[in-house]
């Protein structure tokens, strides 16, 4: 999907549609139909649509005249809207082959490009088959394995050890950084920390990540230094799971005026996708079944204990506001369920 290339639904054979990715398609290449999100069937007007179940559900739509690539990529680019005010007009189809095209917008997710699809354009190179399940398969826990570890002294600690974790299904490499000497006999303090590239690395106020980051090292410093051990698990998850262009993208809505997580509906993307549950494997594979989590997310909670890793306790870790991550804040407490006070 990275490299553009049409992909068609499986086991319909020659009967199913074939797609192909609009952010990435390449060539000349047009069509009449187009596969976009719920979201986006919204903000185009389409009121004969019936209503879907969330912003990232499947939606065909056509057209009277052929649809360009141009075209394409502004009907589903949310940030394109204010430069390419005018689109359509448009109809809702039926959509007899929901499942795959549910499939083919998750994988449009994972690859971190727009849910959006040209339906059997014309001209384009042999499609790649896929089937409704395939991306359950990228996610397998079972397939995670420890690649390898070494010794690596940090800045909040000397005393610390890297392992690196790798799957089979999944080209990101996710880490866990264990803080003093692991301790059968004591839980470890736990932080589930999601790669922010913008955050972590660039000092990002637009969001916490950095700050939580250095401050759950310091945690675990201070537990080691008590005779405890420390965890961070450092998740390849940008973006709450929808990657660096799109959260990108989301960034720029957020300046129009949209609160973080209506930027991801916005886009077609779910607000929540990360995957906590190879947190859980990562656990597991090193050793640590109960835990204490550095959190203020209870869905971390939830899923965790759900996947047989004990939470015994959460310890709560809220850092101060600053001006340009205050509103990003208040949505996490009020609209994703964190508990800050």
């Amino acid at each position: 999907m990275r490299h553009g290339w049409p992909l068609i639904a499986v086991p319909d054979g020659a009967s199913a549609p074939l797609l192909l990715p609009v952010e990435t398609a390449p060539g000349d290449v047009q069509s009449r139909r187009m596969l976009i999100s719920a979201a986006r069937a919204a903000t185009l007007k389409l009121g004969n649509q019936k209503p879907a179940t969330d912003s990232a559900s499947p939606v065909l739509i056509g057209a009277t005249f052929p649809i360009d690539l141009t075209t394409a990529q502004a009907i589903a680019d949310p940030t394109l809207d204010l430069s390419w005010p005018l689109k359509g007009p448009f109809t809702a189809e039926p959509l007899p082959w929901r499942a795959e095209a549910a499939e083919a917008m998750e994988l449009a997710r994972i690859a971190g490009i727009l849910p959006a699809f040209l339906v059997d354009p014309v001209s384009v190179s042999e499609p790649l088959p896929f089937a409704a399940g395939d991306s359950a398969a990228l996610r397998d826990p079972e397939q995670l394995v420890i690649a390898t570890r070494a010794r690596l002294p940090i800045a909040a600690s000397e005393e610390a050890e890297i392992i690196a974790f790798r799957s089979i299904n999944d080209t990101r490499e996710h880490v866990a950084l264990i803080i003093g000497s692991q301790n059968g006999d004591r839980q470890p303090l736990v932080r589930l920390h999601s790669e922010c590239l913008t955050g972590d690395i660039l000092g990002s106020l637009k969001c916490d990540c950095g700050p939580q980051l250095d401050a759950g090292l310091a945690a675990m410093a201070r537990e080691a230094a008590n005779g405890g051990w420390g965890v961070l698990l450092y998740l390849r998850q940008e973006g709450r799971g929808i990657g660096l262009i799109n959260k990108l993208r989301a960034y720029r809505l957020q300046d129009q005026g949209f609160d973080t997580l209506e930027a991801n509906r916005r886009l077609g993307l779910p607000e929540e996708a990360r995957d906590f549950g190879v947190a859980a494997a990562m656990l597991r594979l090193i050793g640590a079944r109960s835990i204490r989590l550095l959190t203020n997310n209870p869905q971390k909670v939830a899923v965790l204990e759900s996947a047989g890793v004990t939470v015994a306790e959460r310890v709560p870790h809220q850092l101060p506001a600053n001006p340009h991550n205050s509103r990003y804040l208040d949505t996490k407490r009020d609209h994703a369920g964190h508990l800050l006070i």
